[in-house]
């Protein structure tokens, strides 16, 4: 059995929590720098130590691993403190709210004898799994392009209720780095990193209680001229599945819920998403604890985790050069 610790007790944080307690994983101790989220660590996982910070935390426990899901801005921060204790990070996304602190983690993780997970675990869905699987397989052919979209719902409460959700100096963004960026990193994890990025991002409907943006549009061409398409709204009435679509000489593979591989030749194949059982937000999907239970498996492999820093840097570039070929400088968002 390993151990955990966690830092920063917000909305996010309760499928950590959940997946500690079905893993069978022992939690040890959770730090809040707001009192506000020592009571609800209190209430969450009551009898176990709580702290005011994670200096405090590491000062007087030696977790396995700490997961970090505090705000973007503090990210670099507590992550680079807990790898340079020689301790293990699960760290939710993004890698960090700038380009400059993303590549600090880079470099942390570089010194540190201990593992960094990012938390991209969209690409622990069944259906990301089994559409790679098709992809590397070339069941579709040569691939023309793809396509994909996170049409989402917000209201002014989401901004009001945690501030730093909508500035640009601590979220780093908005709906590209804060909801979009799963769906980003599932394309370059799928087709590359981009080789160019073209995007436009902007607040259509928010920006009386935010500065970053709520729509955004983007065209990327990976390595190897293959093209995808990205739309993304939070501005819709009601919550849409994320889709994507990969287009091949061969036929078509949809994900939009469950996975349903068209060929040309007629055949059809479908592949169910797991059933979402978290008492946190649906569209979290269920695949934090594969993720979880996958990185905790690995601790003594002497290979780093396959979704670390690295990685995690290429969907924070894409979403940067939007940012930068739609706002001014003045405003943050590097």
């Amino acid at each position: 059995m390993t151990t955990a610790a966690l830092v920063g007790c917000g909305d996010v944080s309760v499928v950590h929590l959940e997946a500690f307690q079905e893993l069978g994983i022992d939690l040890l101790g959770i730090a809040d720098t707001e009192a506000d989220g020592r009571a609800r660590a209190e209430a969450l996982a009551p009898g176990v130590p709580v702290f005011e910070n994670h200096q405090q935390l590491l000062e007087q426990l030696r977790p396995d691993v700490v997961h970090v899901t505090t705000p973007h801005h503090q990210h670099a921060q507590v992550t680079s403190d807990v790898l340079a204790a020689g301790i293990h990070v699960v760290q939710e996304k993004p890698l960090a709210n700038t380009l400059a602190a993303g590549q600090q983690l880079v470099q942390a993780a570089q010194a540190s004898t201990a593992k960094l997970g990012i938390c991209f675990q969209n690409r622990y869905n069944l259906t990301a799994q089994a559409l790679k699987q098709v992809l590397d397989d070339g069941e579709l052919g040569e691939v023309q392009g793809a396509y994909a979209s996170v049409v989402w719902s917000r209201t002014p409460d989401y901004y009001q209720a945690r501030p730093w959700r909508g500035r640009w100096s601590t979220a780093g963004g908005g709906l590209l780095i804060n909801q979009a960026i799963h769906t980003l990193d599932l394309l370059q994890w799928l087709f590359g990193e981009p080789v160019e990025v073209r995007g436009q991002a902007a607040s259509l409907r928010y920006g009386e209680v935010s500065e970053v943006e709520d729509v955004a549009t983007a065209w990327f061409t990976h390595p190897g001229g293959i093209t995808s398409t990205f739309v993304g709204s939070l501005t819709n009435a009601v919550h849409r599945n994320v889709e994507l679509e990969v287009y091949g000489s061969k036929g078509v593979a949809t994900v939009a819920g469950g996975l349903h591989v068209r060929l040309l030749d007629g055949s059809t194949r479908d592949v169910a998403e797991r059933v979402i059982t978290t008492t946190g937000r649906s569209y979290w999907g269920l695949s934090h604890q594969a993720f979880i239970a996958d990185f905790h498996s690995r601790l003594d492999d002497p290979e780093p985790f396959w979704i670390g820093p690295g990685e995690a840097m290429a969907s924070l570039r894409m979403l940067k050069e939007v940012y930068r070929q739609s706002f001014d400088e003045s405003v943050g968002h590097q």
